[in-house]
């Protein structure tokens, strides 16, 4: 059995970690009504979160341009090994897609990010309402879209490991041989 590379499997559990926690705080914090400290803080760790998501996105796609990640298995059929390659290039197009969204978003609120409550991010536009609803919604329907291949992605994950019991879930489980 081909695996992925050490680091692909930590830069993909470490993302998908980071990427399911900013979903969950994202709809926790859209939740409260109002504004409160607690939603304040929210509101901050979600955009740290995804400040992150980004940085380690930029090291998958370094990553993956020089460590070619572990062929399909042979008796995979064809239209599955398309939905995969799909599936994972809309996925990689989403992790950049969603952080960038919300910083829009948030920069056309008016509102600036500071990484860990640190470094000030670059702001590069000013406070715009007319935009605000738009890039709101798109970051939406972004995320939604990537919470939807997410679920599709370890739905076929679990699928092949225990319908099919081939090895295409091991090749990205640490802990396996």
């Amino acid at each position: 059995m081909q695996r992925y590379t050490k680091t692909a499997m930590s830069l993909h559990w470490l993302s998908a970690l980071l990427i399911i926690s900013a979903f969950i705080m994202g709809l926790v914090m859209t939740s409260i009504p109002g504004f409160s400290p607690a939603k304040l803080r929210y509101f901050s760790w979600h955009k740290w979160l995804g400040v992150t998501v980004f940085a380690l996105a930029v090291l998958r796609v370094l990553w993956r341009i020089f460590h070619q990640p572990p062929p399909h298995p042979a008796h995979m059929p064809v239209w599955q090994n398309h939905a995969a390659n799909a599936t994972h290039w809309m996925l990689y197009v989403l992790i950049f897609a969603v952080p960038v969204s919300g910083y829009l978003y948030t920069l056309s609120a008016g509102v600036p990010v500071v990484y860990l409550g640190v470094w000030p991010m670059p702001v590069f536009m000013a406070p715009n309402p007319e935009l605000k609803p738009l890039f709101r919604a798109v970051h939406y329907w972004l995320d939604m879209t990537m919470a939807a291949l997410v679920v599709a992605h370890a739905g076929a994950a679990l699928k092949h490991h225990l319908i099919d019991r081939d090895d295409v879930l091991k090749r990205m489980l640490p802990f396996t041989k």
